[in-house]
């Protein structure tokens, strides 16, 4: 697939340097020479200087020969407009990224196809979205939904406290629900369980359950669901006033910033939450504002390490479940062992949402965990697809990954292994790096 980039910047690099390892035919575009040159010994990409929304630039890209364009670079007037000029230049898909959140309304989705934007996509959105799921099941350290909600991958750590520790997943059998052990992180290194792995204190586990059994898996996993009440974010960012106003309906939210003039903004903006001028990196302050009595943190500074610091003053403080907004890719794969909750890294979020446009077959939605070095693909079932009517036994999938879960007509299904595949199916499938183009090559 040819694929060209505009934008260098975190969100473009970070596609470039997954879809290098693709094998994919990579154009990348930036004015800034100096990144360019950077990337170029780091990737195996094709890089550009220049102006995206030049016309001489897209030629020179070959963007009449792209399957896919996609514009990410840090002016949403720019994605919108190279984006549009990629199309008609011949350009099969486009892609452009926005902050407007208006762009996102169903309306305006439509006016952007007609003139050739194919698809929209909100990097901030996407983070609020993701922290506002986070809130709500507030107990867990991961949740992603499928097919609005029908099938959940949870993803907790077995504490000390844990029955489930010395067990053999094969011998949890009294949960009262349908799951599925998906992935299990241990040391920093994922595998998918299977029936005789033992569990140990300090996994990081994910199942697949169907959400309408959520209620049973916190006493399952020997856990107490919390209501989230009382929720303090710390940031003047656009990712901050987004979730405050987000969260502000169900929650009572205090924001604290260190900006007067934007926290102006935000009180001028904001109709419920209270507005806190200071240093969120003052454990003093924190606690002046009754950070003991908050029952979530969610540190969404431009700071990646602020961030870190202010949620480990927060667990220290005892509040419930805490979230840091963070850039470093690094710090995804170390959050639960250095005591923060969850580690959010739009770019990682963004990726994701535009990688589902690369791989094979009718993709629906693409999702990683954090920390986790594999991806959860969601595969909607064409009529001529080889899998059709085989069992899951059947099916010879690769030992690296795993089928979590299978919506069938509205219905959520965990499946078993004598469980046969019917045409418009959505099937789930977790899959490790080394399994993913065999995945592909199975349900494509």
């Amino acid at each position: 697939m040819k694929i060209v980039i505009a934008g260098a910047g975190s969100i473009g690099y970070h596609l470039a340097k997954l879809l290098s390892k693709e094998n994919q035919d990579i154009t990348l575009i930036d004015q800034d020479e100096n990144v360019l040159e950077k990337i170029a010994s780091k990737l195996d990409v094709m890089t550009l200087c220049g102006n995206a929304s030049s016309v001489n630039i897209l030629k020179s890209a070959n963007v009449s020969e792209a399957d896919l364009f996609i514009s990410v670079t840090t002016s949403e007037s720019t994605n919108l407009l190279t984006a549009i000029l990629a199309k008609q230049k011949g350009a099969k898909k486009t892609i452009a990224r926005v902050n407007n959140t208006e762009f996102l309304k169903k309306e305006q989705k439509e006016y952007f196809a007609k003139i050739g934007i194919d698809q929209i996509i909100s990097p901030q959105n996407l983070a609020a979205q993701e922290i506002n799921r986070l809130v709500k099941r507030a107990s867990l350290t991961d949740i992603f939904d499928f097919e609005n909600g029908k099938i959940s991958i949870v993803g907790f750590t077995i504490d000390g406290s844990s029955r489930l520790i010395g067990k053999p997943i094969s011998e949890i059998d009294d949960t009262g629900f349908d799951y599925r052990g998906v992935a299990l992180l241990r040391n920093h290194t994922t595998f998918i369980p299977r029936g005789r792995t033992i569990l140990q204190k300090g996994d990081h586990l994910y199942l697949s359950i169907n959400t309408k059994h959520f209620d049973k898996v916190m006493p399952f996993l020997g856990m107490q669901s919390r209501e989230i009440k009382k929720i303090m974010i710390v940031g003047d960012t656009p990712l901050a006033l987004q979730c405050a106003h987000l969260l502000q309906k169900d929650y009572d939210v205090k924001v604290v910033m260190q900006n007067e003039n934007k926290g102006k903004f935000f009180l001028r903006t904001l109709d419920k939450a209270l507005i806190i001028i200071g240093d969120p990196g003052n454990r003093e302050l924190l606690e002046q504002e009754g950070l003991e009595n908050m029952d979530a943190f969610i540190a969404l500074t431009k700071n990646s390490e602020i961030n870190i610091l202010t949620n480990l003053i927060a667990k220290d403080a005892g509040v419930y479940k805490s979230i840091a907004l963070v850039n470093n890719e690094v710090y995804t794969h170390i959050s639960q062992n250095i005591g923060v909750d969850t580690i959010i890294n739009k770019k990682l979020i963004a990726a994701n949402n535009i990688f589902r446009f690369v791989r094979k077959g009718n993709i629906e939605a693409i999702a990683t965990l954090h920390g986790v070095n594999a991806e959860i693909i969601e595969f909607e079932i064409s009529e001529t697809c080889k899998v059709i009517s085989k069992s899951l036994y059947d099916m010879n999938l690769p030992d690296s990954c795993i089928i979590a879960g299978v919506i069938r007509n509205k219905q959520s299904i965990i499946p078993k292994g004598d469980f046969c595949i019917n045409a418009k199916d959505k099937v789930i499938v977790f899959a490790l790096p080394e399994a993913i183009n065999q995945v592909e090559s199975i349900f494509a």
